[in-house]
């Protein structure tokens, strides 16, 4: 059998579990969450990476669906904006009852699994989404998320974004009372896009497994949104999953001047750089005319799961692709269907269906559940805190 038929066999057992995806927000910017115009039970090529059929072609069987907003969305106005999004990932698992199942445990998982439909998670996207209030966590927990990055790519209040200036050197005093909630509620830490003094400062702090939902190796890549090696070896003795992303411009080097001059491009056009609509993209494709791009691939991804595996060992990583939140992907990897060609190009280096089970599969639920055990854990010992930014930080 070749590996391609090996990768698709595996996969229907031990499915992805894939960390992030930002449809959500694809759907707001393009069609103001009009699932009629952009139904995803029918094929969305050129359009979104993402669909159902592509997702069950690519072996999915778990999905956090990202309910990110941008950082120029603060205070009240971000809340409600990721409200919106929460309300989206409802109606898409509502709309299409026979492929999603609202996942919000590890077991919920299995059932998915067991019942043939992709289980559908929510994890939130930059800590601006609770306007510094720990009643608001706990409110988008009780909703369904079920981890929350720290930070995108700007500084909050209460932790530095890997993308910014550093200003606080990591954690403030209430950014480790957020991680201390977190894990008192079962939500879990995701420290991608932050900074390096965050990422060390959250697994210091954290009692339960943190997660890196979308970053790959820096020592592969060096570029900010990528985990150091002193990090990926704490992860053992934390417990964690670093789930490695496809985005060309964080894991090959060669991108990463292409990109900064593309990015540029965009803001001359008057357009975000990480706008996806349509016009965007035709403005993204006439830059790469003009400009080739330097192309990323599927042993690009490899090579970075190699290094990760070699450091953190194989109980410590996972896959977080990050499609419809990056205009370009990786050759092999287009969209949500070529997980089995990353499969296959493992099994190829002499990686065993035991060792990519844990990757695809077995590490997500287990950091789950490992979370959901220190949450009762944590409840029997303490109730939630209302501790404030302006008593712990003096920020007001």
């Amino acid at each position: 059998m070749d590996h391609l038929a090996r990768a698709r066999e595996l996969l229907a057992a031990h499915p992805v579990v894939d960390g992030h995806n930002d449809l959500p927000w694809a759907l707001r910017e393009q069609v103001g969450y009009d699932l009629d115009a952009r139904d995803i039970a029918a094929d969305q090529r050129g359009l979104l990476h993402t669909d159902l059929n592509r997702l069950r072609a690519g072996g999915v069987g778990g999905q956090f669906w990202s309910v990110y907003v941008r950082t120029d969305l603060t205070g009240d106005a971000a809340v409600s904006a990721t409200l919106e999004q929460i309300d989206v990932v409802g109606e898409l698992i509502a709309r299409y009852p026979t492929h999603l199942r609202r996942a919000l445990t590890a077991d919920d998982l299995e059932k998915a699994r067991a019942e043939g439909r992709i289980a559908s998670l929510m994890g939130a996207e930059g800590g601006h989404s609770i306007n510094n209030s720990l009643g608001t966590l706990r409110a988008l927990y009780e909703l369904g998320v079920r981890y929350m990055t720290l930070t995108h790519n700007d500084n909050i209040d209460w932790a530095d974004s890997a993308t910014d200036l550093p200003r606080l050197g990591g954690l403030s005093a209430f950014g480790h009372e957020v991680v201390r909630e977190m894990n008192r509620v079962g939500m879990l830490v995701d420290l991608s896009h932050v900074a390096d003094g965050v990422m060390r400062d959250a697994i210091a702090t954290s009692t339960a497994p943190v997660i890196f939902s979308h970053s790959s190796s820096r020592a592969v890549c060096d570029h900010p949104r990528n985990i150091p090696d002193d990090v990926l070896a704490a992860l053992p003795a934390n417990g964690g999953v670093a789930m490695a992303t496809f985005v060309p411009k964080f894991v090959l080097p060669e991108a990463v001047a292409w990109t900064l001059a593309a990015d540029r491009n965009m803001r001359e056009h008057g357009l975000h750089h990480l706008d996806t609509t349509p016009q965007a993209m035709r403005i993204h494709e006439d830059f790469e005319a003009a400009h080739p791009r330097p192309e990323a691939t599927v042993a690009t991804i490899a090579d970075h799961l190699d290094h990760m595996r070699a450091v953190a060992g194989i109980d410590h990583i996972g896959i977080g692709g990050d499609y419809d939140g990056t205009a370009f992907t990786p050759r092999g990897l287009e969209d949500v269907s070529g997980y089995p060609n990353l499969i296959a190009e493992l099994l190829g280096r002499g990686w065993s269906e035991g060792d990519l089970a844990k990757l695809t599969w077995r590490n997500a639920v287990r950091v789950l559940r490992d979370a959901e055990a220190v949450a009762r854990d944590e409840q029997s010992r303490r109730g939630p805190s209302h501790a404030t930014i302006a008593e712990l930080d003096g920020v007001h």
